[in-house]
């Protein structure tokens, strides 16, 4: 019995914490002279591995890599997936991110 409810509780943990970002909660990053980002968890629920890896985000910790519009519009970083066929591309779309202070 005692096993069963330390399996449960673990499976609970691992449930919570498999997403990116829980679906009710929204990161805020500074951004830059375009205003904050929110990195919504509503539309990034996925799992951590799904961006935190070597070639996107490598560790898991906000400000740990420069995010810079250049290398977004590269493809790398946000833009692996903001490129217009996985989600929304990130050129000429800046208010979809960045938040008006």
């Amino acid at each position: 019995m005692r096993y069963a409810i330390i399996g449960l509780l673990l499976s609970a943990l691992a449930a919570g914490t498999a997403l990116a970002v829980y679906p009710s909660q929204t990161i805020t990053f500074a951004g830059g002279e375009a205003g904050p980002v929110a990195f919504s968890g509503r539309h990034h629920g996925q799992p951590c591995s799904r961006c935190h890896n070597p070639q996107a985000f490598p560790r898991m910790q906000q400000g740990a890599e420069a995010i810079t519009m250049a290398a977004i519009d590269e493809g790398r970083l946000c833009g692996s997936c903001h490129n217009g066929r996985q989600a929304f591309a990130s050129k000429d779309n800046c208010q979809r991110c960045h938040q008006s202070q």
